[in-house]
């Protein structure tokens, strides 16, 4: 820890400016992201369509959600990008305050952290995804037609991975 010490305005002037920083990165990894929206979407939904009977296919049921499905998968994508800055940016702003013995658990701890929650929602996406669409798709029957919605399967889809990321992280 330094032992110089900042007026409390300076302390928030730092935070803004890191702050600005990372919205900026997250921004451009937006902008980035958004050209690929429908082919990151399109994968997205991959485990789903494989089990879904060959005649199926998602469907929207407002005229906007389609447009909203891509611009939430470019957010969540370009935030993912964005993540090594706002890191960086978020152990510049903390490092000053933390002894040299702490700074070194910081780095292993990030490391891991990211490792862990990476390797749990590429377990949910491609162990638990299509055994659990394939098990909700065997309700259908002659009857009874599954007809998932673009919205319902994003949020449940974007849910689980982050589920099974922060999950996976905290079995650590």
């Amino acid at each position: 820890m330094t032992d110089e010490k900042r007026p409390f305005l300076a302390h928030l002037e730092e935070l803004r400016k890191r702050l600005i920083i990372c919205a900026m990165a997250i921004g451009i990894g937006f902008a980035i992201s958004y050209i690929f929206s429908k082919q990151l979407f399109s994968f997205l939904i991959l485990p789903l369509t494989k089990v879904l009977p060959a005649e199926s296919r998602l469907i929207f049921t407002s005229l906007p959600e389609m447009f909203i499905a891509y611009i939430k998968v470019a957010l969540i994508a370009g935030i993912i990008l964005a993540i090594p800055i706002v890191f960086y940016e978020l152990w510049m702003f903390l490092a000053p305050a933390l002894y040299q013995r702490e700074k070194g658990y910081v780095i292993p701890f990030v490391l891991f952290s990211s490792i862990l929650f990476v390797a749990g929602s590429l377990f949910g996406y491609f162990i638990v995804f299509p055994y659990g669409f394939k098990f909700f798709i065997s309700f259908a029957t002659e009857d009874i037609q599954a007809l998932p919605s673009v919205k319902q399967y994003f949020s449940f889809a974007i849910r689980l991975l982050f589920a099974f990321g922060v999950f996976s992280r905290c079995l650590w």
